[in-house]
């Protein structure tokens, strides 16, 4: 049996949380080695050392890399990148994969993906062909997909846009987004246990919130922040449960805020770093709406039939569901859209819609192809010219 040794890397707790299923079925099958790289706010005490959890689902570390600094700033960002483009490369070595599997569009994945360009690597890319039109990720994603060999995008529409970028058609499958999947499978814990777990009132209402700065805008997170939280003062018969800010400029400041806010109303606020997926899908289920500008309000939540309000700049560009509600990142029009999105025409609404990254087995269509993919092959690229090809982008998963 010829076994293949697949790489993945995270450098995350949401990026984990959406690559476990596809990593638990690569370990479990028997012509492949699971191996592990991580990095990032994993290994970060203040981000809550989220490597625990890999552990903890009885996932081998194979490699812990180091590369983040505590600076928040853009000349820490680029330090963490420039360490991690070496340190990774290091650790490529001593794994020796056949493939590397990275998520997103994160500066952590980025350095990766260059890393593994010189060390002759193929790099399967997951969510490629996706648009953040607020955050410095979207340019990163784009490159991320001009150094892979393999691509698994989450809509069709999103399939198009990476054929586009010059990627020959069969090496681009619309697999859907692996957390809708997570969704089907984790198992879920009812509303009592969530409460009980992060001490909310019983039955009070709540929004569940994640912010992360939207490192394209010219106005400060903190005043967007800030914008957010008079929103909500505006609906006091609610809780908010916050979970922490990304490694992004500006994080670290929004995270050291939201500590400080929750000390000071007890009754009200819930601030946490991570919850891990189960625990977050399972608050997501039971949450009035969920608010703030995470791509999870976009592409999981919709599949829970929760309302979502998405805030500002960070996420504009991403295919959106009927239960997703925009608004600009001020207090009126944040304050605006939650009342919509707590009404109940809108709560029947986001019930009934259809989300548009769901698509059955998603994890399972990954994994069979990477198994079945020639490592060796796959790193002998050329441009797909849609004008050269004659027929545009064709369709197809």
């Amino acid at each position: 049996m010829n076994m293949k040794t697949i790489c993945f890397f995270t450098g995350t707790r949401a990026e984990y949380g959406l690559l476990r299923p596809l990593m638990k079925a690569i370990a479990a099958a028997p012509d492949a080695h699971l191996r592990t790289l991580v990095t990032g706010t994993h290994l970060a005490e203040s981000s809550g050392s989220t490597w625990r959890e890999i552990e903890a689902d009885g996932i081998p570390i194979d490699e812990r890399v180091e590369v983040l600094l505590d600076g928040g700033t853009d000349a820490s960002v680029c330090t963490a990148m420039g360490l991690g483009i070496m340190r990774y490369a290091e650790a490529l070595k001593r794994l020796a994969p056949d493939l590397l599997v990275v998520l997103g569009d994160r500066f952590e994945a980025l350095a990766v993906a260059a890393a593994a360009t010189v060390c002759r690597v193929p790099v399967a890319h997951i969510h490629g062909g996706e648009l953040t039109l607020g955050a410095m990720d979207d340019a990163f994603r784009h490159a991320i997909t001009k150094m892979s060999h393999l691509h698994f995008t989450s809509t069709e529409a999103y399939r198009r846009r990476v054929i586009q970028l010059g990627e020959e058609p069969s090496r681009v499958l619309n697999v859907g987004a692996l957390g809708v999947e997570n969704i089907r499978t984790l198992p879920l814990v009812g509303r009592r246990e969530v409460e009980q777990r992060l001490d909310l009132a019983p039955g009070q209402p709540y929004f569940l919130v994640t912010f992360h700065p939207a490192t394209l805008d010219a106005q400060p997170p903190r005043e967007q922040l800030a914008a957010l939280l008079g929103a909500l003062e505006a609906f006091p018969e609610y809780m908010y449960l916050f979970t922490g800010a990304n490694a992004d400029p500006g994080g670290g400041e929004l995270n050291r805020l939201l500590a400080v806010s929750a000390q000071a109303q007890p009754g009200r606020f819930r601030f946490c770093m991570s919850l891990g997926a189960t625990l977050y899908l399972s608050a997501a289920r039971a949450a009035a709406a969920v608010v703030g500008n995470s791509s999870s309000g976009i592409i999981e939540i919709p599949s829970l039939g929760v309302p979502t309000v998405d805030i500002g700049n960070r996420q504009q560009g991403r295919i959106r569901g009927d239960s997703v509600i925009h608004c600009a990142p001020d207090t009126a029009a944040i304050h605006a859209a939650i009342a919509t999105a707590i009404g109940d025409d809108f709560r029947s609404r986001a019930a009934a819609a259809s989300n548009p990254y769901d698509r059955p087995g998603t994890s399972r269509l990954i994994a069979n192809c990477l198994l079945a993919s020639d490592a060796g092959a796959l790193l002998n690229k050329v441009f797909y010219d849609l004008q050269s090809a004659g027929t545009g982008v064709p369709d197809g998963s």
